[in-house]
């Protein structure tokens, strides 16, 4: 028949198409990778190559256009070039010549006439079409999307292809002397093991290694028709009787000779176990499918009904990994999350499913992630504390499963065994049970005999199906004794859940907690505070000289005080932690109180705090032992009582603002004292923070209570929260009208040791939830502010900014109302200079306390100081006095030029009329200790040629010319020297964007331009809409 001739296949060929089949994926894997790091930076390339083998698998391009574009794409790499022969069908080779010329061999004319392809759900692969260099990446992609719940076995897969392609290097490198420890065969049965229930998989996989496949398979699958050659033209010598008949009905409905001939090569592949019998059965559905006679004929003689409902065990996870390979993208979707199934997707089997379960459980949409593998967004990473949550409500979940697993198989045998006892011996030995055990499901019991009797489950269930009445009793006890074991392992492990739960559940809720401690030391360091308003600074600095403009005048830092009653809440503890000092001697605690209760409040605008009678005694006391002797404290000699002498601040003009409304305190100030105010001022921020969260508790506490006493007439206890009612928590001893005053205390007794930091973060989770976290260092931040105020009693230049503003204070130049500024601009001015002067070896602030319309700011201004005084100074009166310092050879010929013109440049300014105006005025000092050379404050020199600008103007267009034609006829000789005039040319191109392939799509153009007297050339290029990615 014609629709039968075809011609054999050689036998060399069919040699080497086995040999290609022999293609390990790791070949593959290895030769993306080495194309992906030989064009590491033009990912451009690696893509092109995608697309060519994309084009190839789909045969829009054949053989010798796959190696023609190849060849051009990889071109100056012949090590890629020759790489790619490995995947070449046979009689196909690419060479590479020394002159990176290539050389394609193709196949001599006797090779095998090509057969048409035809359209169907999955083409089939032919003859001598070889396995696509895309086929094991693919096959690897499935693998892995598979199994992505169970990424093991993807792991193990690899690890089985990795021991093979070892072993196979070692036996090649060995020659002959080297026995491979792994075959094909044991890759084979190791994989069906890995893969096992995964048919589709497994054939697949077949295709790789051919020799153990035909071994392997053969046994397990029936041969169609007991077709084993690969030619198609004997497919039809051995049907036989009604098989001949069956054909003869196909050939004459399909009437084409061709799609008989694909119809045909469908059994071949069969045969040769590259697909499976369901597989099958789809690619003869383009073909059988209009003749439903033929069609239910062809599957009742593969015997595909029978083998598709009979089976052994159910197949609980029969489709895991079909809804991998749907297309999502084309499905429909409902937001960015969800899509819907096709149409065509077949539902897996549900039994036990009432009208209801049908009207409401969802069938059809599915959830879809919108993120790629790629994608390295973490939208929010689980902490420790929630691994521990999850892990005990996973083993929670997993014992729940097994338990009501194990009772919904005893209720269905006990069913069972009331039935039986209601029966004749005669009727107990008909009685058979069907795949459910007497239940509505073919899984779940299985599953609990399964987990009770391992391997021997499938007798176990053999012999309650064939012989229930000897069987359900036996079971059905062993089934109660291992109920009775896990509910008493249950109760055990509820201890533990519950410790656990307790232990981790307000940690879990809390993210920012964990990371905060860590960060919030960084922040609160005096090198960062000092960085933080450096670096604005500087970028003031950098912005004004690229606009050729004065620096900007102003705060570069502003902060609030919201709550001038917070103020009390932070004395109290910054004094609480400063009496428990021992390092610091009794005078300066005194004076620290006086900072805090005086002059910090005087500053703000606040009422001032009240200094203990007890302190005050003591310091009473402790002049008088000291028998009356006379002492200064910052420079000013004490008179009067002790105790008078040491009131710091009972005088001063911030203290008389604190009831104005639109006025404002100036105090210059060093580190130590702009280090000390921003703690403050982050202490009172985060008491204020905690103060606002401990009452908006209290607000819904009341009207949680007054919701339900007068809604739903219930009294809510304090232990009804539903945390501890879960037993997630332990209920608080304190109420919430009380958690602030119960948090200041538990600070204290951090601070005094007598609390241990794990206990302190607890409670105040306990109490403010997931906005604890603030208060988590606050011991380390009240440490901090007493360190710096212990530098800023003790240490001389701190001690002289405060003298300082104490004396400016006085004379009305420390701040005053916002209408009377003006006229106290002159005694500020006097007063930031003399700041500047003290502070001249660190930075100088100015801090401004403002208060408007009630509000309360501080602003923090860093000046710039440089040094103007020294100790023990020697003046020099002339500013023209000569040191004798290293010079560069280069300055001394310009000092020796300068000397030789000097005198000519003077006869000219004087021919010229020039006058230069001099006022040798500037008077320096030099210090003995150090040899530096400061300027006197106020001194100056000034000098100035009137026509200096314009001879400028004039001079600058020649000489600018004549460096550039200098700095031009060095380029020149070099280029003549060293570039080439092909080089040129493709210099040209790359800048014009001529001739490179990869390039974005854009126009590029060169104007001439004149630029500084220059003649230059200013290439523009404008970019069209990138091109879409593959």
């Amino acid at each position: 028949m014609s629709g039968h001739s075809h011609t054999a296949v050689p036998q060399a060929s069919a040699q080497g198409q086995q040999q290609f089949q022999r293609l390990k994926v790791e070949d593959a894997l290895s030769y993306l990778d080495q194309v992906k790091l030989q064009f590491g930076n033009q990912p451009q390339v690696y893509n092109d190559f995608l697309d060519i083998m994309k084009e190839f698998k789909s045969q829009s391009i054949d053989t010798p256009g796959v190696i023609s574009r190849v060849s051009q794409l990889f071109k100056g790499h012949p090590d890629l070039i020759m790489g790619f022969n490995t995947f070449l069908p046979p009689g196909y080779k690419i060479e590479v010549q020394t002159n990176d010329l290539v050389n394609a061999l193709t196949p001599s004319s006797q090779s095998n006439p090509s057969i048409p392809a035809y359209t169907s759900p999955r083409p089939p692969m032919q003859n001598n079409q070889p396995v696509e260099f895309n086929h094991a990446i693919n096959y690897v992609n499935k693998i892995k999307n598979r199994f992505q719940g169970q990424p093991d076995i993807y792991k193990a897969f690899l690890e089985i292809l990795h021991t093979y392609q070892k072993e196979q290097r070692n036996a090649k490198e060995a020659g002959g002397n080297y026995t491979p420890a792994l075959t094909e065969q044991e890759v084979y049965a190791q994989v069906a093991r890995l893969f096992k229930n995964q048919e589709d998989l497994l054939s697949e996989f077949g295709q790789f290694l051919p020799d153990a496949n035909s071994s392997v398979v053969n046994k397990k699958k029936p041969k169609l028709l007991n077709l084993k050659d690969s030619s198609v033209a004997e497919a039809s010598k051995h049907g036989v009787g009604t098989e001949s008949l069956f054909f003869e009905k196909v050939r004459k409905a399909l009437r084409s000779a061709e799609a008989y001939d694909n119809f045909l090569r469908c059994l071949v592949i069969f045969n040769q176990e590259v697909i499976s019998r369901a597989e099958l059965v789809q690619l003869v559905l383009p073909f059988l499918g209009k003749f439903p006679e033929l069609f239910n004929w062809f599957k009742n003689f593969l015997g595909y009904r029978e083998m598709s409902h009979i089976e052994p065990y159910p197949k609980e996870r029969a489709t895991e990994g079909i809804a991998m390979e749907i297309d999502y993208a084309s499905c429909k979707r409902l937001g960015s999350s969800y899509r819907a199934l096709p149409k065509s997707y077949q539902q897996p089997r549900c039994t036990g499913r009432t009208p209801l379960c049908k009207e409401v459980l969802n069938d059809t949409w599915v959830s879809f992630p919108s993120w790629s593998e790629d994608s390295t967004f973490v939208s929010s990473k689980k902490t420790q504390y929630e691994e521990h949550i999850y892990r005990c409500e996973d083993e929670r979940f997993e014992l729940d499963v097994v338990l009501e697993t194990n009772l919904a198989t005893i209720r269905v045998l006990e069913t069972v065994q009331r039935k039986l006892s209601r029966m004749s011996a005669e009727e107990q030995a008909k009685f058979r049970l069907d795949n459910t055990l007497g239940g509505s499901s073919e899984v779940i019991h299985r599953k609990a005999i399964q987990r009770i009797y391992g391997d021997k489950a499938p007798d176990i269930i053999d012999g309650l199906k064939k012989n229930p009445a000897a069987s359900v009793p036996i079971v059905l006890k062993r089934l109660k004794t291992k109920e009775e074991e896990w509910r008493e392992a249950q109760r055990g492990f509820n201890k533990i859940w519950r410790e656990q739960n307790e232990k981790y559940y307000l940690k879990s809720l809390d993210h920012q907690g964990i990371n905060f401690k860590q960060n919030d030391t960084k922040v609160l360091r005096s090198k960062s505070l000092l960085n933080e308003i450096e670096s604005i600074y500087d970028e003031r600095q950098e912005q004004a000289s690229e606009e050729n403009a004065n620096p900007p005048t102003g705060p570069h830092l502003t902060l609030a005080y919201e709550d001038s009653q917070i103020l009390e809440d932070a004395a109290a503890l910054i004094i609480h932690h400063v009496k428990r000092q021992t390092s610091i001697q009794k005078e300066d605690k005194y004076k620290i109180k006086q900072i805090i209760y005086h002059f910090i409040p005087d500053m703000l605008f606040s009422q001032r705090g009240e200094l203990s009678d007890v302190e005050e005694e003591e310091e009473e006391e402790e002049m008088d032992l000291e028998e009356g002797a006379s002492k200064k404290h910052n420079g000013v000699p004490s008179s009067g009582s002790p105790s008078k002498s040491k009131l710091l601040f009972s005088n001063t003009a911030a203290q008389k603002l604190r009831d104005c409304d639109d006025a404002y305190n100036l105090f210059y100030v060093n580190n130590n004292w702009y280090i000390f105010l921003r703690l403050h001022q982050t202490l009172c921020s985060r008491l204020l923070r905690l103060y606002g969260q401990a009452e908006r508790q209290i607000e819904e506490e009341v009207r949680e209570r007054d919701w339900e006493r007068e809604i739903l007439e219930l009294k809510k206890e304090k232990n009804d929260n539903p945390a501890i009612q879960l037993r997630l928590k332990e209920p608080m001893d304190i109420e919430v009208e009380d958690y602030y005053s119960a948090f200041l205390e538990m600070v204290r007794n951090l601070l005094d040791g007598n609390m241990e930091a794990s206990q302190y973060e607890d409670s105040l989770r306990e109490m403010f939830t997931i906005h604890a976290y603030i208060a988590f260092t606050m011991d380390k931040l009240i440490q901090s502010i007493v360190r710096q105020l212990q530098h800023i009693v003790s240490d001389e230049i701190c001690i002289q900014v405060t003298d300082l503003y104490l004396a400016e204070s006085a004379s009305g130049a420390s701040g005053g109302t916002m209408s009377t500024q003006s006229s106290r601009s002159s005694a500020e001015a006097i007063y930031q200079r003399k700041a500047e002067q003290l502070m001249s070896d660190e930075n100088c602030f100015k801090v401004i306390f403002l208060r408007n319309r009630g509000q309360m700011q501080l602003m923090v201004e860093l000046l710039d100081t440089e040094e103007e005084n020294s100790d023990e100074p020697m003046e020099a009166e002339s500013p023209s006095v000569c040191l004798s310092l290293p010079l560069h050879t280069r300055n001394l010929r310009r000092i020796r030029k300068y000397q030789k013109s000097r005198e000519q440049l003077d006869k000219e300014a004087c021919e010229g009329g020039k006058k230069s105006l001099e006022k040798e005025k500037m008077e320096c000092m030099f210090k003995l200790n150090s040899y530096k050379m400061v300027y006197v404050f106020k001194s100056e020199d000034y000098m100035y040629r009137r026509t200096a600008l314009l001879r400028a103007h004039q001079v600058f267009p020649r000489v600018s010319t004549r460096l550039h034609k200098r700095f031009q006829a060095w380029v020149e000789a070099w280029v003549k020297e060293h570039v080439t005039r092909d080089m040129s040319a493709e210099t040209n191109k790359w800048l014009m964007g001529e001739g490179h392939d990869g390039l974005l799509p854009c126009a590029t153009t060169c104007q001439p331009e004149v630029l500084h007297f220059m003649n230059i050339n200013k290439y523009r290029v404008k970019y069209g809409p990138p091109g879409k990615a593959p």
